[in-house]
């Protein structure tokens, strides 16, 4: 850490603390060479994994507008919208993991949204549903292509593999 008065690249901490929202640290800091003080705040950033891969920094500017959007028309305020997405924050940041995958920003949302409007209590519970339908699905899990097909639609299957002239 460079002084900020000096410039000089040697610095040690003389005090660090927590802030009371428990996301930053606060750091006294002094210079080995001019003695003076200063304070740094650091913070962890969150990153969001995308299904493919990439990785963007978390905004919760993209949630509240995302929420937003699916709020057009309710009686939803821009103070709740922002309460939202301070709160789905802080869920994330309390996972304690830097790297958040996608599907785990949207599942923090659907708490608080049922919460903001009723209207939004069945996709929380559709979510769950979904949930449990690949926990079901992974207990007996079929190769893509090998599903059992109905009856009908094997017997169409062999018309078209038989030779048209014989």
């Amino acid at each position: 850490m460079h002084c900020p008065f000096c410039r000089h690249a040697d610095t040690r901490v003389s005090d660090s603390r927590a802030a009371e929202d428990g996301a930053t640290i606060r750091r006294r800091r002094v210079c080995s060479s001019c003695d003076r003080k200063f304070t740094t705040v650091e913070q962890v950033v969150l990153h969001v994994v995308k299904r493919s891969g990439v990785l963007e920094p978390f905004s919760r500017e993209k949630v509240i507008k995302g929420v937003s959007k699916a709020c057009q028309g309710r009686p939803v305020t821009p103070d709740q919208l922002a309460a939202l997405g301070q709160e789905v924050e802080e869920t994330l940041r309390a996972s304690g993991s830097a790297e958040i995958p996608a599907e785990q920003v949207g599942v923090a949302i659907l708490k608080p949204l049922a919460q903001l409007d009723k209207n939004f209590e069945s996709v929380e519970d559709f979510a769950r549903e979904i949930d449990d339908l690949k926990i079901a699905a992974g207990a007996q899990e079929l190769p893509i292509g090998n599903e059992p097909k109905p009856p009908s639609q094997k017997k169409h299957e062999q018309a078209a593999q038989e030779p048209l002239i014989g």
